[in-house]
């Protein structure tokens, strides 16, 4: 389906690129990916070198200084690959985390990091997220001192994706304890090694299963104040800034696993025989994948409609927060209904849709939890 009226052919040969990738690269492989709990290193390199991991960055670092809305159309894209875990995997690292050396970074760390960013050959995660603070990014407890030259980390991070196998991670602490806690926050670039950082441990997951999530521990973590990425202080902005791209990125992503099961249930019951017809011939069943298929359009055309407002540089605050509320929810009604009408073959381990189903649980929940999201709507209208 094309959106002509928020696309250009630049956007639809993307599309066609990563369908044909997941075509050739993921359908296959990606059952092992879902128990090995990662995606090899070798795929995200892969995907470095067909540009998809630097579509919305400067051509002098690899990327093709693309838009939002060519954002969108590669989450809907990995979204529609129906492994949602590999998908978050790419996304976590183009949109989520890269973006913070990116937009805050200095010329010399960017020089240093965002060619191997773009070419797949460093993977980036980003450590808000704690066990006591979601949503609420300011009441992380995660401490940075200053030491000298130096700022000293201890805390914990929780639910941490790519956080396992990742080579950079963008990390928040506190490195104020006294002002408000809106200036607060610093963002610091750690590297996989420093001494007092650790994975403390692997998280095993009810969906995402492709992708890594991670306990981090930093235990007076030393790390040179060069590190930090922007000014000091100014975290909870650039946090509360890239929530805008990340919550477009999810609501994509949510779409493209929508349309993803109602293809798939679509095929199912049109072939599959109960009382001497296919299921399609029963009204309830057809009805209800009209409709579900007819809000699956409708809240894409949001997203694709604000991607493109977002390029223009309108501020899409509101839209944003409801688009994520609206698809972390309609991606999951779509799920019930799918594995609904594949019957006892929807609840087997190892069918497409009973993975979809536990995948797209999450989207309500992170990047924003629909009753956050509502909240962020609430204020606005």
């Amino acid at each position: 389906m094309s959106h002509h009226l928020f696309l250009t052919q630049d956007h639809e040969m993307l599309r066609d690129q990563v369908r044909r990738f997941i075509a050739e690269k993921v359908h296959p492989a990606a059952d092992t990916w879902e128990k090995d709990g990662c995606v090899p290193r070798d795929i995200l390199r892969q995907m470095g070198d067909l540009g998809f991991l630097g579509i919305r960055y400067p051509e002098e670092y690899g990327g093709s200084a693309m838009d939002t809305r060519a954002t969108a159309v590669l989450a809907e894209e990995l979204g529609w690959s129906t492994y949602a875990g590999f998908a978050i995997t790419a996304l976590v690292h183009t949109d989520m985390a890269s973006v913070h050396l990116y937009n805050a970074g200095t010329q010399a760390q960017r020089a240093e990091h965002m060619p191997d960013i773009i070419a797949g050959r460093k993977i980036v995660a980003v450590a808000v997220t704690e066990p006591d603070a979601g949503s609420d990014v300011k009441s992380i407890r995660t401490m940075a001192r200053r030491d000298g030259d130096d700022f000293v980390l201890n805390g914990a991070k929780m639910f941490i994706t790519n956080g396992v196998h990742a080579d950079l991670y963008c990390v928040a602490a506190k490195t104020d304890t006294q002002g408000p806690a809106s200036q607060s926050v610093t963002i610091f670039l750690v590297e996989k090694g420093t001494p007092g950082f650790s994975v403390s441990r692997a998280l095993d997951k009810h969906g995402w299963c492709s992708s890594d999530t991670a306990e981090l521990s930093f235990q007076e973590c030393r790390i040179p104040a060069e590190n930090i990425l922007g000014q000091e202080g100014k975290g909870f902005y650039s946090i509360m800034k890239n929530f805008q791209n990340e919550r477009i990125v999810l609501g994509a992503m949510a779409m493209g696993e929508a349309q993803a099961a109602l293809d798939l249930t679509l095929d199912y019951v049109k072939t599959r025989q109960a009382f001497g017809a296919p299921l399609w011939s029963k009204e309830a069943i057809r009805q209800r994948l009209s409709m579900l298929s007819a809000r699956v359009t409708a809240a894409r055309q949001l997203v694709y409609a604000t991607a493109a407002r977002d390029a223009a540089g309108e501020d899409v605050v509101k839209e944003v927060s409801m688009l994520k509320a609206l698809c972390g929810e309609l991606v999951n009604d779509v799920m019930y209904d799918c594995v609904q009408f594949h019957g006892g073959t929807g609840y087997m381990r190892g069918s497409a849709i009973e993975r979809m189903a536990r995948d797209a649980r999450v989207q309500s929940i992170g990047g924003g939890a629909t009753e956050v999201m509502l909240e962020e709507v609430a204020k606005r209208l």
